[in-house]
C-alpha cells in the first residue's frame, strides 16, 4: 500500500511524547523509512536514551535530534518548531502524542487537573497553533496526528480530567480537519489516533512488567496509523486483542444514543440500564 505522501525519505517528522510508547515506536518507524525525526519529550533522560535508539535506525545520527520539551508551555513548542526548522530545514510530519495517565477525578486535586490539561489538551492546541501556519505555507504534503483515546470519546466515569482532555484533543482535531480542507491549495491533512489497549511505559508504571495478552504493542498501533494515514483517514480508530472494533462501534454508538434517546447521563453504567445494555452488546 502506498504511503501518506508526506511520509518519505529526507522529510522532516516531529513527535512529541517521544521518549516512550507510542510516540518512541513512531518516532523509529519513520527512521526506518528515511525520514529526519526530531523527538520532544519532558523527560530529557529518557529523551536522549530514545534519540540514541532512533539514530541506529535512521540513515545518519545527523537525520536525528531530541528536544526536551514540555507541550503544555507555549514557548517550549515554538521553541521545538524552531529547533526543527533549523536542523531540517521543514516539518512534513507533526505527531501530537505528549501526555500523560489519568488521576483526575471530578471532585480531586485540582493541580493534577491543571497537569493533565496542560499536557494532554493544551500540548495538543500549542503543536496546532505553533506549527500548522507553517506547515500550510510550505505547500508540500503534510500531516497532524493527534493522539486521542476512546475515554475522550465514550467518556467513562472515575477518570473525568483525562476524558475532558481527550474529549478537547477530537474536538481540536476535529477543528483542524476542517481548517485544513478550507484551503484548496492546503497539502497538509489531520488525523485522530485513537489506541486501544497498548503495552506502553504507563501500563509498566501500573505494574505490567510484561505485556498483558489484551494489550497491542506500539509497533501495532503504529502499523495501523500508516495504514489509516495512506487511506486518508480521519479517525484511526484501533482495536486490541480484546476489544474489536465491532465492540468499539456499539460503544460509541450507545454513547452518542445517550443523548438522542435523552437517557441519563453515562447510561452505559447506570443500573437501571445495565441490563439492556448487555443485551444490545450481544445483539
Amino acid at each position: 500500500m502506498p504511503s501518506h505522501p508526506a511520509i518519505a525519505p529526507g522529510r522532516c517528522a516531529v513527535v512529541t511524547g517521544a521518549a516512550s510508547g507510542i510516540g518512541l515506536a513512531a518516532a523509529a518507524r519513520f527512521a526506518t523509512l528515511g525520514m529526519r525525526v526530531c523527538l520532544a519529550d519532558a523527560n530529557a533522560v529518557a529523551l536522549e536514551d530514545a534519540a540514541e535508539a532512533v539514530a541506529r535506525a535512521a540513515r545518519s545520527e545527523a537525520d536525528v535530534i531530541a528536544v526536551p520539551t514540555d507541550v503544555g508551555q507555549l514557548d517550549e513548542v515554538q521553541r521545538l518548531k524552531e529547533r526543527a526548522y533549523e536542523a531540517f530545514g521543514e516539518v512534513a510530519v507533526l505527531m501530537n502524542n505528549a501526555g500523560t495517565e489519568g488521576g483526575g477525578e471530578l471532585l480531586g486535586d485540582p493541580a493534577r487537573w491543571r497537569e493533565i490539561l496542560e499536557a494532554n489538551l493544551w500540548g495538543v492546541v500549542n503543536g496546532i497553533q505553533v506549527f500548522a501556519p507553517d506547515m500550510m505555507a510550505q505547500g508540500t504534503p503534510g500531516a497532524i496526528v493527534s493522539t486521542g483515546s476512546k475515554q475522550g470519546i465514550t467518556t467513562p466515569p472515575g477518570d473525568t480530567a483525562y476524558n475532558v482532555s481527550k474529549a478537547g484533543v477530537k474536538v481540536a482535531t476535529e477543528a483542524l480537519a476542517h481548517e485544513l480542507r478550507q484551503d484548496p491549495a492546503c497539502r497538509v491533512t489531520a488525523h485522530l489516533l485513537i489506541p486501544g489497549f497498548t503495552y506502553t511505559g504507563f501500563t509498566r508504571a501500573r505494574g505490567a512488567t510484561e505485556k498483558p495478552a489484551g494489550a497491542w504493542t506500539a509497533d501495532q498501533v503504529v502499523d495501523l496509523l500508516l495504514e489509516g494515514m495512506a487511506l486518508g483517514d480521519f479517525y484511526i480508530l484501533c482495536p486490541d486483542n480484546d476489544v474489536t472494533r465491532e465492540i468499539d462501534e456499539k460503544r460509541i454508538r450507545w454513547a452518542a444514543e445517550d443523548v438522542i434517546l435523552n437517557r441519563p447521563a453515562l447510561s452505559r453504567w447506570h443500573p437501571d440500564f445495565k441490563e439492556a445494555f448487555a443485551k444490545y452488546m450481544r445483539s
